[in-house]
């Protein structure tokens, strides 16, 4: 019963989040200086034209009414038409939004393989060479920008070193239709495709790096942080004098209570990624929906704009509604505190 309200709780927070979050998207993409009528028409369009998109787009309604029909909308699963590409905002966002997840899931993938292990060593090796070494590894990636890392990579495995490719998704004379789940590693292997999959694994490992530095150094550092403070407990004092091996004291006993902090990061940087990818995503050129929300922000394009963050800020609120609630599953202490709070 307690778990149950816990999770109602934490629903009802998502609810009022995504309202807010509604209202704050409608009024900034309604103050961006610009007429989306007259971006999308051209400088040549008359003030008819100009006037009929406008009333066609409800523009020349008032903005309470104009908010009422975006909320309409979105109860019913309809983000409008987009004046950039002149299609349905919500085919855009499912032509482009497989491609963001797939980075974001290989990035996510890759911080926690190798962030986890560092952040270990450092904490089995405190203040020791390890220690120091992981440390480094974790400034140097937080102080990087993503866009820096991104240009370095793509200059030094692409252009001087020939290894990797730099643009894009797979090759240009490799034609594969990923309409199963849309992700190109994982429709490659289903139809068996293997061709597919190593050159789609080609083509994502640079930006997908790009990208995890930031989350792998966070990664270790809070890792290491939280399994030095595990290490002082008097249950691992008790597990060393009574000879417990060191792995399994390591791994098991420290590891596994250290672990909630770094997965609520992890979920946090996943959830967060999907729209703040952008960067990566036009230096690699890759057509995911962050980038395609970066080219409606400078057309002006208010329902595409409006549907992008829309979007990421419900697979934000869900990701973090499901973290919230494996962590208090997990740890009964949380669902005390927010019972109390």
């Amino acid at each position: 019963m307690e778990f149950l309200l816990f999770l109602i709780r934490r629903v009802l927070w998502s609810l009022l989040v995504l309202a807010g979050l509604s209202v704050v998207i409608f009024v900034i993409a309604r103050a961006i200086p610009g007429d989306p009528a007259r971006l999308a028409l051209g400088p040549r369009a008359t003030q008819e034209q100009v006037a009929a998109l406008q009333q066609t787009l409800g523009l020349d309604r008032p903005l309470v009414e104009q908010y009422g029909m975006f909320i309409g909308g979105l109860a019913k699963g309809d983000l409008g038409r987009s004046l950039l590409t002149e299609r349905p905002v919500n085919d855009d966002i499912r032509d482009t939004f497989a491609a963001t997840f797939e980075l974001v899931l290989a990035t996510i993938t890759i911080a926690f393989v190798f962030g986890v292990p560092l952040g270990v060593a450092a904490a089995r090796w405190k203040d020791r060479w390890p220690d120091n070494v992981v440390r480094l590894i974790a400034i140097f990636s937080a102080v990087t920008p993503s866009f820096f890392l991104a240009l370095l990579l793509q200059i030094l495995a692409g252009y001087v070193l020939h290894i990797l490719p730099t643009t894009g998704r797979l090759p240009p004379n490799m034609v594969f239709s990923a309409d199963i789940t849309g992700l190109l590693t994982i429709d490659s292997l289903l139809r068996g495709r293997f061709d597919v999959f190593l050159e789609a694994l080609r083509y994502l490992l640079l930006p997908s790096i790009a990208l995890a530095a930031a989350t792998m150094g966070q990664i270790a550092r809070i890792t290491r942080s939280s399994m030095i403070d595990v290490a002082s407990q008097d249950y691992i004092e008790a597990s060393r004098a009574f000879g417990v091996p060191e792995p399994l004291r390591v791994f098991k006993y420290m590891l596994r209570p250290s672990f909630v902090p770094p997965l609520t990061i992890l979920g946090l940087e996943f959830a967060s990624l999907i729209g703040n990818a952008f960067v990566v995503e036009l230096v690699f050129a890759w057509p995911g929906m962050a980038a395609y929300g970066i080219r409606t922000i400078l057309q002006k394009d208010l329902n595409a704009v409006m549907g992008v963050v829309m979007v990421s800020g419900v697979f934000f609120v869900m990701v973090n509604l499901v973290i919230d609630v494996l962590v208090g599953f997990v740890d009964p202490r949380v669902r005390i505190r927010g019972r109390r709070g």
